[in-house]
Parts: structure tokens; sequence; C-alpha cells
């Protein structure tokens, strides 16, 4: 469907990717991933021909259709959400255009653009539109809506719906999951994996990647490389190929080491000189294996830790909170303890922002009690947030606003690095900035000068995998209490071990993380995906009401906590066996290495090129081997620790 053959392109000195190369077959569904900078929004221009090649072509099968979503800044006109969504073609939308600008029901060319609309099917793809834009999360009430007229994010889900509704051949998406919310994305992702054309897809949300790939494209250090399966077995295939290239290439340097040190030895004297140019030949014929291009720095940082508070953080009692005749919550009861991680779950537009404004008292309730408990101090991160930023003042200048004294500069700069403001980033007005780039400047101002009780709406929109995961290590360390709204799964899964579902204006406890809440709640399905559609989330006359959302009493809670504790000795016990074990196997692995690296050492091993060859083949064999028990245990040692941490505590 479409082959890239040796394609090159450069900004000035920075060459982002040269003389690579790729095919896309119809129905293959391709993750493209990669560190921010390294071409990826590029080559999507390449391919779709609105940016030129330095070098190389690209093939586009004839006839097939691509369908194209951009990170940002999707274009509309007047069109209202449901004209913008059948909107896929060119002629669909002059007649759409016609009809729009004669709305005389018995004006003739009004008459005429809708005999030409119907015999182009689009009161069918109306139907399909109606039903794709309600599982994004659109009320029947916003159809007629003029598109410009919303947020950005909810007109890059107009042009989604619009997408889906036109089927092309092959859709491709730039951070499609950025303005999805999680209920959302579950069923977008339903439809993805269920779509008979081909995606290429960039995307940072692991879950997402994991849940419709059947390919993973990196691009890095200017080349692309192909894998086969879904995200995870990316990472395992790509240590397995590191390990290998590492072994060929110290191999290598062995061998040309051996031959430099015999020419060196043995030209200037006759009886050896022939042999010498021999090897002097062979060496300039030799396909020198590259060096290992060095691993990204790990990023990580800590920020400072707050001031302890007491037992009881948050106490709601009762709370009404309604935006006009909009009634969002009635009789709402939540407790919230100490160095608590919850999440916050449910359809779009249940008030899940809004529970995070009101324990914020960003806005003020009806009727009912909010209390904060003793010395505690609160961080509220949102979107919003941004508008509190200081426009005349540099990145660093912002960020060292209110940070305590033992914070350094160094330490306020390497974490905007992290957050991508890196060099000579930092010293850029704020007013100059991205939307994006202010919000993750907001969420550096929370973390430098952090409360103990931390309320975060969707922390992780703007930010690369990396980044995500330094942002899940801090909060992991963190001593105070998290709420937070997320749609990364990922995020999720690393932070939260409280579930809260918001749906219908009631809150339902889960006491345990977003796998026990799935469990529990009967919507797991494949890989912690959901089965379910979107439903209304907002209140009915009879969905509220005294005694429906109480929280879960001390007694269950004991009770729980007691289970969870056996549970979590039998788990550590086992965990402790399965560490002792790739401690072993790694002790033998070592002693092994050892033994054939002496005997590849030695020149007599080369006499016999069989031999020779056999030695390098278990080199390499154990090298892989050894890379991968070393990362597993890693992973098994640091669930360990988790475990063992929550022991101490």
């Amino acid at each position: 469907m479409i082959i890239l053959s040796n394609l090159s392109k450069a900004y000035g000195p920075k060459t982002l990717f040269s003389q690579v190369s790729l095919r896309l077959q119809r129905g293959e569904k391709l993750g493209l991933v990669g560190p921010n900078g390294a071409g990826k929004t590029t080559l999507f221009s390449i391919i779709l021909g609105a940016l030129e090649a330095d070098g190389g072509k690209v093939e586009r099968e004839k006839g097939r259709t691509i369908g194209y979503l951009p990170q940002e800044s999707a274009p509309t006109e007047e069109e209202t959400v449901i004209e913008l969504a059948t909107a896929i073609s060119p002629a669909l939308s002059e007649i759409q255009k016609t009809i729009r600008c004669h709305p005389q029901p018995e004006d003739p060319i009004r008459i005429q653009a809708l005999e030409e609309f119907g015999e182009l099917e689009g009161f069918t793809l109306e139907a399909r539109a109606k039903k794709i834009l309600s599982g994004l999360a659109f009320q029947e009430e916003d159809f007629a809506k003029t598109a410009r007229t919303l947020s950005g994010g909810w007109i890059m889900r107009a042009h989604l719906a619009r997408l889906l509704v036109m089927e092309p051949d092959l859709l491709m998406l730039d951070e499609p999951t950025n303005h999805l919310d999680l209920e959302t994305l579950g069923w977008f992702q339903n439809q993805l994996k269920r779509y008979s054309g081909a995606i290429l897809t960039i995307s940072h949300d692991r879950a997402f990647l994991n849940g419709i790939c059947d390919g993973i494209v990196e691009i890095g250090h200017g080349k692309l490389h192909r894998y086969q399966g879904n995200y995870d077995r990316f990472l395992t295939q790509r240590a397995e190929r590191e390990a290998q290239h590492l072994a060929a290439y110290r191999n290598q340097q062995r061998e040309i080491a051996h031959h430099e040190d015999f020419i060196r030895r043995f030209r200037a004297k006759a009886s050896k000189a022939s042999q010498a140019q021999a090897r002097i030949k062979q060496l300039e014929k030799m396909e020198r294996i590259p060096a290992p291009e060095a691993d990204a720095e790990t990023i990580s940082f800590r920020f400072p830790q707050p001031e302890r508070s007491g037992q009881r953080v948050a106490t709601l009692t009762e709370v009404k909170q309604a935006y006009g005749d909009h009634v969002v919550y009635e009789n709402l009861n939540l407790e919230v303890e100490k160095a608590e991680r919850i999440v916050l779950v449910g359809p779009n537009g249940a008030g899940k922002s809004t529970l995070l404004k009101i324990l914020a008292e960003q806005v003020p309730i009806e009727s009912g009690e909010r209390e904060l408990g003793h010395q505690v101090s609160v961080g509220y991160f949102s979107q919003q947030r941004v508008d509190l930023l200081n426009l005349e003042n540099s990145v660093l200048d912002e960020a060292m606003e209110k940070v305590k004294s033992q914070v350094h500069t160094q330490d306020v700069r390497g974490m905007l690095g992290t957050f991508l403001f890196r060099g000579d980033d930092v010293f850029k007005k704020v007013k100059v900035l991205s939307g994006g780039e202010k919000s993750r400047l907001a969420l550096v101002k929370l973390l430098l000068s952090p409360p103990n009780l931390m309320l975060l709406d969707e922390p992780t929109t703007h930010l690369d995998m990396p980044s995500i995961d330094a942002v899940i290590q801090a909060l992991k360390d963190y001593t105070g209490t998290l709420i937070f709204v997320s749609h990364d799964l990922h995020f999720i899964r690393a932070l939260a071990k409280r579930t809260i579902r918001i749906e219908s204006g009631k809150s339902t406890d889960f006491p345990g993380d977003y796998d026990y809440y799935l469990w529990k709640s009967g919507s797991a399905s494949e890989k912690g995906g959901l089965v379910e559609g979107l439903r209304d989330a907002r209140p009915t006359e009879h969905s509220t009401g005294p005694g429906k959302n109480k929280a879960v009493s001390a007694k269950e809670r004991r009770r729980i906590n007691a289970e969870s504790q056996k549970k979590a000795r039998q788990e550590r016990n086992k965990m402790e066996q399965r560490v002792a074990r790739l401690e072993k196997e790694i002790l033998s692995l070592e002693e092994e290495q050892t033994e054939v690296n002496e005997l590849l050492a030695d020149p007599e091993s080369y006499n016999d090129p069989e031999k020779g060859k056999v030695l390098n083949e278990k080199a390499a064999r154990i090298a892989r081997r050894l890379k991968e028990r070393n990362y597993e245990w890693e992973i098994e040692a640091g669930k360990l620790g988790e475990l063992q941490n929550k022991k101490t505590t």
C-alpha cells in the first residue's frame, strides 16, 4: 500500500533520518514510536505529500484513500458537528455548504442539493456518524452545534468521527488519545481493533499501542527499525537486538585487535610479511559493525517532600454541586486518608474534574460540608492552571518562582529538561510557549513546591514516554496524598491503589487498584479493555439520593486490608524465590561468559575457523540470555522492593 525507499530528511546540520525504508501492507496496524524530535511527525508529512524528502521516494498504491488526524488544530469553518463528521469527500462538503447557505425549504437550489446529498448516500452516512459521535461522548444536542464554537479537544473528536465514518484504506493518527477520556478511549480502541483498513499511529500511550498494534516502527538515531507485535513485545525484541548487536560488535573488535596486533608484531619480519599484508587486506575488506548507539540518559528526578498532614486529609459530607439546572452531585460522601493514591474513573462529563475542583475549593458547593484535615495544603493541576503563569517571565524564572531554598537552579533545570524544556528553551518567554508547553510548565511548578494533597487532572497530556515514566517514579516517592484523573492506563496502573468510579451523579468506591476495579465492576475484557460502550453520564431524576453513595465502612475496610496483607505476604514470598532463582542463573551465566571470553581472547582459538565460529555464536547466545535475565531481575527486584517497602510502612 505504502512503500518508503531510502528516505532522508535533515534540517540544517541535524539529520532526522537517512536512507530509511518501510513497507506498509493492507490491514496492518503499526505504531510509530521514538523520542520527541526524532522525526515522527515529519515522516507523516512526507508520506502525506505535505513535505518533500531530501532523498528517496514514497510510493502509494493507486486508488487507496488516506485519512489523517493531526495532533493539534484540525481546521473547521461554519459546519455543524454532524456536517463535519459526514464531510468525508470534497463533493459532500460542497453539497453540505450549499444546503447550509440556502436554508429556505422551498429554495430550488436547496432541493437540488438535498437530492444530490441523498444520491451520495449522505443520509445513511449521517446515521452512522451519529452513532460514532455518540461513541466519542457527544450528546444528541451537540450534533447541531457549530463545530468551531467547541473547545479544541471536542473539535478533534469531531474530526476523528469523520475519519471513522470515512473508513479510508489507511488511517494516519498523530497522538489520537490526547483528547479522549478513559472510557471514550476504551470505545475508540475497540473500534480500531475491528477496523479493516491499515493504521499508522504516533502515540505515547503504551496501553493503546499494546491494544491495537501488530507491529512497532521505532525511529531514532537517523534510522527506522521495525518489530513484530505490540509495544511490550517491541521492548523485548529491541533488548534482544541490542544484545546481539553488542555481542557481534565486541567479537569483531576482538578480531580486529587480534589482526592489528599480528600486523604490528610481524609486519617488518621478512618471514611473516606476506601474512601481515594478507591480514591488512582482510581488515580493509571487512564490513565494520557500527558501535552500539548510546541509549538516551535515563530521566529521573526527586522533588522536595511536603509537610506531614493529619491522618484524615479531606471529607465531603452530603455535598450537592450543580451548574445551573445541571446537577452534577447530590448527597456526595467521600473520605480521604493520608498517603492514599486515588484515581477517579467514569464516563466523560460524569464530574471527575468537578470533584477535583470541589476538593481544591475551586468551586463553591450548594450544600453539604467540605472539610480539610489538620495541616493539609492543597495543590491543584488542570489545563486552566496555565492562566496563572506570568507571561513575561522566562521558563526558568517562572519555574524558580516559589521553589524551596534547598532546591538548586541546576535541579530545576534538570526537571525542566525532563519536561522537554532543554538547552536554551529555559530562557524562552512564557508568552511564546504553546498550550502544551504552558501545561508542562505549570506541572513543573506544582512538583517543585508540592503540597501534601495533590490533585492532578490529566497530568500526562503532552508528555513523551520517558517523561511519563519519570513523573511516575517521582510520584511513587511522593509522601503526600494523591488524587488524579488520567486516560493513560500505564500511569493509572503504576500509581492507583484506590479507585472511585463517578457516574450519574454518584460515586462508587473500589478499595483496590484499577485492575481490581475492572474485576469487581465486571468491566474487564481483553487485557483490561472496556467491554461496555459509553453511557449517559448525566444524573437522572431517580439516580441520586440519600444513602446511594456512602463511603465504605471502617469495619469493611479493615477486613479488606487484612485480606490484602495476607495476599501481599504470599506474593512477596513467591517474588523472593523468583529473584533468588534469577540471581543464581545470572551468576552461572557470568561464569560461563568469563570462560568463553578467555577462549576468545586466546589466538589459538582462531586457528580452527569452525571452533572460532562456534565460540562466537556461544558468546552471543550467552550475552543475549544474560541481558534477558538481568532485565527480568531488574523488573522482579523492583517489584520485590515495592512489596518490602509496603511491609515496612
